[in-house]
């Protein structure tokens, strides 16, 4: 359990960003549940989720990256509310998935040529002696535009992606399992990706507004 509190290459919890941004969201509250969810929302609503940026800079994986930015996608908002857990004494892992994305920009889905997203990203918390799942990707002014309830996260129950958006549409599929890792595995995911997405390798992410592309593609 140790190795779960401690800083990782990319849940990078030493760095001073990420310290002050974990005691300064929770400053004041001293119930674990009440803390925890504090930086879940944190997490989920001040960093904008962005699938556009580069998934192959090990920047947009390392959490104090991603604090600094500003902006990332699920792998990074992952690390960091595992890097913030661990910084307030709550054991903290990422855990990936492969799922189906019935909610992505057009264009991302054509270039991937895919609604199948491998190493989705969730955290994965110990808290009052038991493991709980948080998803904090999707923030709210994202999921308001686009017709989606925003994840909520309790610190009791797991809180994965919705299967349903608010008008009954088909959101988010889990496919496959992957595990949970005290570290995001790089090395494992780039190769992985360049299989799956060749025609990202080279480009620096998509570039552009997600959040407005994927508002068009939701109309």
């Amino acid at each position: 359990m140790q190795e779960l509190l401690a800083p990782g290459r990319f849940i990078d919890s030493n760095a001073r960003s990420i310290a002050e941004l974990a005691h300064g969201v929770t400053a004041g509250l001293h119930d674990e549940i009440d803390r925890i969810v504090r930086l879940y929302h944190a997490v989920r609503d001040s960093i904008i989720y962005d699938p556009y940026v580069d998934v192959f800079d090990q920047q947009n994986y390392r959490a104090s990256s991603v604090l600094a930015t500003g902006r990332g996608f699920c792998i990074g908002k992952s690390a960091l509310l595992a890097a913030t857990a661990r910084v307030i004494g709550v054991p903290a892992r990422v855990g990936y998935a492969d799922v189906r994305n019935h909610m992505t920009s057009r264009r991302l889905r054509e270039r991937t040529k895919s609604d199948i997203f491998i190493w989705h990203s969730y955290t994965d918390l110990y808290i009052d002696g038991r493991w709980v799942k948080a998803t904090p990707v999707f923030d709210q002014a994202l999921c308001e535009r686009v017709g989606l309830k925003p994840l909520e996260f309790d610190g009791r129950q797991d809180s994965l992606f919705h299967p349903f958006d608010r008008e009954g549409r088909r959101h988010m599929e889990y496919l496959r399992d992957r595990g949970t890792f005290p570290d995001v595995p790089f090395e494992t995911i780039q190769a992985d990706f360049k299989i799956a997405y060749p025609s990202l390798v080279s480009d620096g992410g998509l570039k552009g507004d997600f959040h407005a592309e994927a508002i068009a593609s939701s109309d």
